[in-house]
């Protein structure tokens, strides 16, 4: 069982930054694979960022070259450095951690979500 816990959300002015960070409790943080998803009010989740249990990561069009997933293994904690924050990028972000076992078994994990309100 993993928990994750996020924090870092608030509100900030177009153009500002905050870093967002997903602590995750339980053994294993190292082999799970890891991201970062938004939902905007009315809207669907969405995929924002990715980074494997390898460091390979990846992005959603609209946030490359302003977000920056990274992750400590030592630490149990995943970031997500939001840049050059835009009006658009209000929405809860939401950590989620998964892998799959050499015999296909599933696991997926949640945090409980932070508000990122972009406003002048």
């Amino acid at each position: 069982q993993v928990q994750l816990v996020e924090s870092g959300g608030g509100l900030v002015q177009p153009g500002g930054s905050l870093r967002l960070s997903c602590v995750a409790s339980g053994s294993s943080f190292s082999i799970y694979d890891m991201g970062w998803y938004r939902q905007a009010p009315g809207q669907q989740r969405h995929l924002v960022a990715t980074i494997t249990s390898g460091g390979a990561t990846n992005y959603v069009d609209s946030v490359k070259g302003r977000f920056t997933i990274s992750r400590d293994n030592a630490k149990k904690t995943m970031y997500l450095q939001l840049n050059s924050l835009k009006p658009e990028d209000t929405a809860v972000y939401y950590c989620n951690s998964k892998r799959v076992t050499s015999g296909g078994r599933k696991y997926e994990y949640w945090g409980q979500g932070t508000q990122v309100t972009v406003s002048s």
